[in-house]
């Protein structure tokens, strides 16, 4: 039985060392799963007078309608500020709502830090799960999934170096394996 992948990277920039990252993840899961890339860069920003049944942003509907129709979903994100950037916080905001209707209930997650700096995103990844335990999300534990030095292990065409692959293969197959669990 196929499953579906809703993959959200939380940089917005077009060349961005997430997207890249998470291009190379999905290449990796096994052929019977489908991997989607989820758009969080159109989502205005979460106000509850506008999130009503008369005026939902359709922006909202389609994402959570996306989020809800995926068997898992794989997070891979830059710290900002020692956190999660601003736009990957208003997409867990629009998906956890109407109260109640949260499109993330019980989804599988994994999640990836990336940083051109040593300390690979760490605050991002432990601060974007923080919000994934209130949402009821079962979190990948291992392998811990910190890519930094990033610009020394893509190439020109956003491919990873041969040394890195298994360590992202390592990180598809444990989630595959989570995945399988629920």
């Amino acid at each position: 039985m196929s499953k579906k992948i809703a993959i959200v990277v939380g940089s917005l920039r077009k060349g961005s060392f997430s997207k890249q990252i998470a291009k190379n993840l999905a290449k990796l899961f096994p052929s019977d799963y489908e991997t989607e890339f989820v758009e969080i860069g159109n989502l205005p920003l979460y106000n509850e007078d506008i999130d009503t049944p008369e005026s939902v942003p359709a922006e909202y509907t389609t994402f959570r309608d996306q989020i809800k129709s995926a068997d898992g979903v794989l997070f891979v994100t830059p710290e900002y500020n020692r956190s999660i950037p601003g736009g990957l916080k208003n997409a867990i905001d629009v998906g956890s709502r109407p109260y109640g209707q949260s499109a993330w209930d019980m989804k599988p997650a994994a999640v990836v830090s990336v940083s051109p700096g040593a300390i690979s995103g760490f605050g991002a990844n432990h601060a974007l799960r923080q919000s994934l335990v209130f949402l009821n999300m079962p979190v990948l534990q291992q392998p811990e999934a910190y890519i930094g030095n990033v610009t020394k292990i893509l190439d020109d065409n956003g491919n990873v170096a041969e040394g890195t692959v298994g360590f992202l293969q390592s990180i598809v197959d444990a989630y595959v394996d989570l995945l399988n669990r629920y």
